[in-house]
C-alpha cells in the first residue's frame, strides 16, 4: 500500500513538472463561446486560444479543472489545432492541467491557435446561484486564480491577453462582460446570443461574464466619452440606479488624478459572488447588499474603480506583489475622499488603518511582499492597509508633488504591463532624487513594524528636555522621521521633528519652560506604535 501511494505521488509530480516546463507560450487572445441553461448547472464551452510560442516545445499546457472523481469539473470533448492541420492531438487532462501534444512541435516565434471543446459543472470560478430575490444568476468570480475552474487558460496575472465572450443563454437574461458589446441576437428555443469583446489585454483574474435579470441604465459619460452604466436587479432598480450613479463622477476624478482610462466603457454591476466588490475590467461587480437607496458605498466604488488602473492595467508580476494592487486601491480611495471631505477625514481613516495593521502583525508576522502560495491569505491588512500606509509615508516624506507625479509616471510606464515592487521604487527614486532602498526594505520586506518607547525629562534649568527613543521590535532598527507636538500651554503647539535610526537614541530639544505634554505624530504621518513616558 505504501509503495503504491508513493509511485502515484511520483507520477503526479512528474506530470506537474512536465506541464509547467512545457508552458512556453504567451497567450495573445481568448475567444470563449459559453452555453448556459436554466435546467441545470452544466455549461458547454468552446475556447479558441491564439498564442505565441516563446521557446521551442513539443507540447503546450493550459489550466483547466478536471473532473477526476468529483461530480464537478470539466471534461474535454475535442481539441483541434486548426492552423496546424493537427486534429486529435495527444490530450492529457489531470491535476487541473491540460497538456496538449500535436504531431508536430512548435518553434520559437510560432503563432498558433487551438480550439478546445469542453463541458461540465464549474466547481468554482463561475458562480451559479440565486440572488437575494431568489432569481438565478451566473457570475464570473475568477480572483485570484479561479478562472481555470470554467475556462481553459493560463491562469496567471503575468499573462495578459485580449478576450471575447459569446454567451448563449435563455432570452430573459441580460449579459454583461468586458469590453464592448458587438452583438445581441434572439435565437430559436427562447435563447439569446450576446457577444462582448475587449481588445485591451487583461489578466484572467478580471475576465468575466455576468448573467442575470438586470435592469440597465446609462449613467452618463466620463473622460473622453467613456459610457458609464448601472446594471442592477429589476426588483431594486429604483434604488440601484440612484446608488450606482455615483460611479460616473468617481471615474472622472480618477481620470483627472491618474491618467486616461484604458477601457471602452465602465459598467457597475450588482452581483452575487463571494466578494463585496470585484474590479473586473470595465465591468465591476458589487455585492447584492450594496443597493439600499442611500448611496452608502462611495468608498467601495472608489476602491474598485482605482483598480481599473492599478491591478487591471498596471498588474503585479506575481501575487507576492499584491500590495501594488490593493495598497494602491486603498490609499487612492483615501486621497479621493480627502479631496471631498478634507484632511481630517484622511487622518481619521489612516489612524483606523494603522490600528488594523498593528493588530494584524500581533498574530501574523509576515512581510507585505509575501511569497505565500495560499493567495486567499493575501486578503489581509498587510496588502490593503499597510500597503496604503507605505504610499502615505512616501507622500508625507517626499511631498505631494513628487508623490502625485510618481503615481502618474508609474501608471504611464506600466499600463498594459506587469510590475513588481522594485519597479515602483525606481520611479519614486527617479522623481525624488533620493535612494529609497532602505525605505522599501524596512516597510515592505520586514514582517514587523516600529515599536517605540519614548521617555523624556527636563534637564537642569528647565529650558531643555532629554528625550530617549528605544526601538523594541524584534528586528533591525528602522530609519524614520518622527514628528512631535510640544504642548506649551499655548493655543498652538510647538513642532519638532527627529530622525531615528538606532535601537536607542537620545535627543536634546530646546523647549523652554512650560512644557506640559508631548504628542507623537500629530499629523498622522507614520506607521508605528509607541509608549510615551515622562520621567
Amino acid at each position: 500500500m505504501r509503495v503504491k501511494y508513493f509511485i502515484s505521488f511520483i507520477l503526479l509530480l512528474l506530470f506537474s513538472v512536465t506541464t509547467f516546463s512545457q508552458r512556453k507560450i504567451d497567450v495573445l487572445h481568448y475567444k470563449f463561446a459559453i452555453e448556459l441553461n436554466d435546467s441545470n448547472d452544466s455549461i458547454k464551452g468552446l475556447a479558441t486560444i491564439t498564442f505565441l510560442v516563446t521557446e521551442p516545445t513539443s507540447s503546450v499546457s493550459f489550466d483547466l479543472a478536471d473532473k477526476g472523481q468529483k461530480k464537478k469539473g470539466m471534461n474535454i470533448v475535442s481539441v483541434d489545432f486548426p492552423t496546424r492541420n493537427a486534429l486529435n492531438p495527444l490530450v492529457e487532462h489531470r491535476n487541473n492541467k491540460l497538456l496538449l501534444t500535436p504531431y508536430t512541435g512548435f518553434k520559437k516565434g510560432d503563432t498558433a491557435t487551438v480550439m478546445i471543446n469542453y463541458e461540465g459543472i464549474p466547481s468554482d470560478g463561475l458562480i451559479i446561484s440565486k440572488n437575494q430575490f431568489g432569481k438565478r444568476t451566473f457570475f464570473g468570480d475568477n480572483w485570484p486564480n479561479r478562472a481555470h475552474n470554467w475556462l481553459p487558460c493560463v491562469d496567471d496575472p503575468a499573462d495578459k491577453a485580449s478576450v471575447e465572450f459569446i454567451v448563449t443563454a435563455p432570452s430573459h437574461y441580460q449579459v454583461i462582460s468586458n469590453g464592448i458589446q458587438l452583438e445581441e441576437t434572439n435565437l430559436p428555443g427562447n435563447n439569446k446570443l450576446t457577444h462582448w469583446k475587449e481588445d485591451v489585454p487583461l489578466p484572467t483574474k478580471v475576465m468575466v461574464i455576468g448573467v442575470a435579470d438586470f435592469a440597465v441604465q446609462h449613467a452618463g459619460f466620463a473622460g473622453n466619452c467613456i459610457p458609464v452604466s448601472s446594471w442592477v436587479y429589476t426588483e431594486n432598480k429604483k434604488e440601484g440606479f440612484y446608488d450606482y450613479a455615483i460611479g460616473k463622477d468617481i471615474l472622472q476624478w480618477f481620470i483627472n488624478y491618474i491618467g486616461p482610462y484604458a477601457y471602452p466603457k465602465l459598467a457597475n454591476v450588482q452581483s452575487s459572488t463571494m466578494f463585496g466588490g470585484m474590479e473586473n475590467a470595465s465591468a465591476i461587480f458589487y455585492a447584492d447588499n450594496t443597493v439600499n437607496g442611500e448611496r452608502t458605498e462611495e468608498r467601495l466604488f472608489a476602491h474598485e474603480i482605482v483598480h481599473q488602473w492599478f491591478g487591471n492595467m498596471a498588474t503585479e508580476k506575481s501575487f507576492a506583489h499584491f500590495w501594488l494592487s490593493e495598497g494602491f486601491a486603498t490609499y487612492l480611495t483615501h486621497v479621493y475622499l480627502e479631496s471631498k471631505y478634507g484632511t481630517d477625514s484622511l487622518n481619521n481613516r489612516m489612524q483606523e488603518d494603522r490600528e488594523a495593521v498593528l493588530s494584524f502583525v500581533k498574530y501574523a508576522k509576515r512581510p507585505v511582499v509575501d511569497s505565500t502560495s495560499d493567495y486567499m491569505k493575501l486578503l489581509n491588512a498587510n496588502s490593503y492597509q499597510k500597503g496604503s500606509w507605505v504610499l502615505h509615508m512616501l507622500r508625507r516624506q517626499l511631498g505631494d508633488s513628487v508623490f502625485h507625479k510618481s503615481i502618474r509616471d508609474y501608471y504611464a510606464q506600466y499600463a498594459g504591463k506587469n510590475a513588481e515592487t522594485k519597479d515602483l521604487q525606481k520611479v519614486f527614486e527617479h522623481n525624488s532624487g533620493k535612494k529609497l532602498e532602505n525605505f522599501f526594505q524596512q516597510w515592505l520586506h520586514t514582517p514587523v513594524n516600529p515599536q517605540l518607547e519614548i521617555s523624556w525629562k527636563y534637564l537642569p534649568g528647565n529650558q531643555k528636555i532629554e528625550l530617549t527613543v528605544k526601538q523594541l521590535q524584534d528586528a533591525a532598527p528602522f530609519e524614520l522621521p518622527l514628528e512631535l507636538a510640544l504642548d506649551m500651554g499655548k493655543p498652538r503647539p510647538k513642532f519638532e521633528k527627529i530622525y531615528i535610526s538606532k535601537k536607542t537614541e537620545t535627543f536634546i530639544l530646546n523647549t523652554g519652560s512650560g512644557l506640559i505634554n508631548i504628542k507623537t505624530d500629530p499629523n498622522t504621518s507614520l506607521l508605528f506604535e509607541a509608549k510615551l513616558i515622562r520621567q
